[in-house]
């Protein structure tokens, strides 16, 4: 585990972190603005997408990612294939969610570091680098 790798050349953000920065969260938008190359798993933006009240919320979270450089990282099989994995190795046990584990299953394959606020959903997962976001007071 990564814990806070300073200096990564590439980070996927987990939803929570991006929620975070929406609600003008200083912390989460410093975390964002800190790192280079910024990405995101296609699941993720499907969670953004679910949880836009308004056409002008999902134009303001599109365009957020637009302006900050997000890459949007789509799945491909050897994802898949690791997410039902990661499935049935932690979902009874840890109780891993079928979008962790598709997020979790990305930044494995692309070997990129997860940035999350959700550690307990990710820390048992091995292989994963993690880096943790504590929102603290907004």
């Amino acid at each position: 585990m990564c814990e806070n790798c300073a200096g990564a050349a590439s980070v996927i953000f987990d939803t929570d972190i991006l929620i975070w920065c929406f609600r003008g969260n200083r912390r989460a938008l410093e975390m964002i603005g800190s790192e280079q190359e910024r990405a995101v798993s296609i699941v993720s933006f499907m969670e953004l997408v679910q949880g836009a009240r308004s056409l002008v919320e999902l134009r303001e979270m599109r365009r957020f990612l637009r302006d900050n450089a997000f890459r949007i990282l789509p799945l491909d099989e050897a994802m898949s294939h690791l997410a039902a994995s990661l499935m049935e190795a932690h979902a009874l046990r840890g109780g891993l969610q079928v979008a962790d584990a598709f997020i979790a299953a990305t930044a494995r394959e692309t070997g990129e570091i997860l940035a999350t606020g959700n550690l307990r959903h990710f820390r048992a997962i091995a292989g994963l680098r993690l880096k943790t976001f504590r929102p603290g007071s907004a």
